[in-house]
């Protein structure tokens, strides 16, 4: 298989599951085993799959064009100013907490992006019973009018849970960061709609931040040879995670996650017989 389309199938991946509560670090890590072993070493392969989320920011900011002009024309107001306070400390909470554990990580000889794939199957399963779960109960639980007074804010602790979530994220892979987060939005009394808006605007900085600080860590020897591959893969990644998050949006109108859910089980599954089986390499 050519290098370049090794590189577009990743690019398409990324693009489909990285807002979708279904894992795209899962996805890439498991279908990287099927493509060329020699696209790139260790080194450029964390850069690549953390870089090419970039494309799926990009989509995420066309698609949610219009909210954050309003959010833009209204800072000032007492309503947008929290809502962008909160948005911010669940960033820096994330990003502070996050290099932390990275840190801590390297000192002990691992990385924050493994490739072993029975925890991503054991996240892929537990995230999908929790999605079912969620959403069962809150079929059987209603809403009152104060409950629905309730889904329209942002609280703190929303914020910060938000900002654990997103770091469950990044420890587990295959936990998802819109899965957790959606979760947490949908645990603590959001609507779908809110729970979804905020967790992808707050994919917004801390998946670019993620992506540029780890190209800023890269020697020019690791870069060197990988332009053209990362500037192929996020822009595939960013047309494709356009049209995903559109459809999400238009499916979450009538629609729960409680399908993600059994999707995240049955690829969980899928994952736990392929690695019994020897077709996944390390299981450790």
């Amino acid at each position: 298989m050519p290098d370049w389309v090794a590189v577009i199938i990743l690019g398409v991946i990324e693009g489909i599951t990285e807002f979708l509560p279904i894992s795209s670090t899962g996805h890439l890590i498991l279908c990287e085993k099927l493509l060329p072993s020699s696209l790139f070493n260790e080194a450029q392969r964390e850069v690549f799959l953390i870089t090419i989320q970039s494309g799926a920011v990009i989509a995420v900011v066309a698609v949610f064009i219009d909210r954050l002009r309003e959010l833009g024309a209204t800072w000032n107001e007492p309503d947008t100013h929290d809502y962008l306070k909160k948005l911010v400390f669940a960033f820096v909470f994330t990003g502070f907490f996050g290099l932390a554990i990275e840190k801590a990580v390297e000192q002990n000889g691992g990385q924050m992006i493994g490739d072993d794939p029975l925890p991503v199957a054991w996240a892929l399963l537990i995230g999908g019973a929790l999605f079912i779960g969620v959403e069962s109960w809150l079929g059987k639980k209603g809403s009152t009018e104060a409950d629905t007074e309730r889904a329209k804010q942002i609280t703190w602790t929303i914020a910060l849970m938000f900002g654990v979530a997103q770091l469950v994220a990044a420890v587990f892979p295959g936990a998802s960061r819109s899965g957790t987060t959606i979760l947490v939005g949908l645990l603590l009394g959001m609507r779908r709609p809110m729970a979804v808006e905020f967790s992808f605007l707050l994919g917004v900085p801390t998946l670019l931040a993620a992506g540029g600080y780890k190209m800023m860590q890269a020697s020019p020897e690791v870069l060197s040879g990988m332009w053209l591959h990362l500037t192929l893969g996020t822009t595939v990644s960013a047309i494709t995670a356009f049209l995903t998050v559109k459809w999400l949006l238009r499916y979450l109108q009538n629609n729960s996650f409680a399908a993600f859910g059994w999707y995240r089980i049955a690829l969980g599954g899928v994952i736990l017989i392929a690695a019994a089986l020897g077709w996944l390499g390390k299981t450790s």
